[in-house]
């Protein structure tokens, strides 16, 4: 074997050499892109199944919330009905209480029309 045979030889095992880094390297790229997908779309299900979860628990919140708020609404109807009905009883405004009154006023004035006309004929 002479020379330019050796350094051809030589050339052609570095050749094939360069090219087995290369393709390791794009080996290298493409299995790390593969993991790399993978593991994205194991992300992307994962976050898509927790923002169904958050939606879900936010939904119940607002459920229950809604209805502490109907509640609480009808607790302060009850309350100022009930305030209400005190104020109007000390002030005598009862609707039994208001007709009593209003027939004893009636018979009042009768007796006062009667005295002043007694009065007007003397």
């Amino acid at each position: 074997m002479n020379k330019i045979d050796t350094i051809k030889d030589k050339t052609n095992a570095a050749e094939d050499f360069a090219r087995k880094i290369w393709l390791a390297g794009l080996g290298a790229y493409g299995k790390g892109y593969d993991e790399a997908k993978g593991r994205f779309e194991g992300l992307n299900e994962d976050a898509s199944k927790l923002f169904n979860e958050l939606v879900a628990k936010g939904e119940t919140l607002e459920a229950e919330a809604k209805d502490n708020i109907k509640e609480k609404q009808t607790e302060l109807t009850d309350m100022a009905d009930e305030r209400i009905a005190k104020v109007r009883e000390s002030l005598g405004l009862e609707k039994a209480d208001s007709e009593d009154k209003i027939e004893e006023l009636s018979a009042k004035i009768d007796a006062l029309t009667e005295i002043v006309e007694k009065l007007s004929k003397s």
